[in-house]
């Protein structure tokens, strides 16, 4: 299993949450959470891409992960 690394901000609303029990802090903990999430799969998609042992897979990889950044299509290579 891969360590996930996250804020400080992020571990402390979590610690607020479940430890302190506040409820104030779940508007932060999710949207840190899927900032979190969309930068593990824009991670792995880039990984895929400079890892694909074919040309056609690398290709395929480096669309989506240009997708996925929001990468307009007129500036791509």
């Amino acid at each position: 299993m891969k360590n996930v690394q996250i804020s400080e901000e992020l571990f402390i609303a979590l610690l607020k949450y479940h430890l302190v029990e506040r409820d104030d802090v779940l508007s932060e903990i999710k949207k840190g959470l899927e900032e979190k999430l969309e930068a593990m799969v824009r991670r792995d998609l880039y990984t895929k891409y400079k890892t694909a042992p074919t040309e056609e897979e690398r290709e395929k990889a480096r669309q989506e992960y240009l997708e996925k950044v929001g990468m307009h299509r007129s500036f791509r290579w």
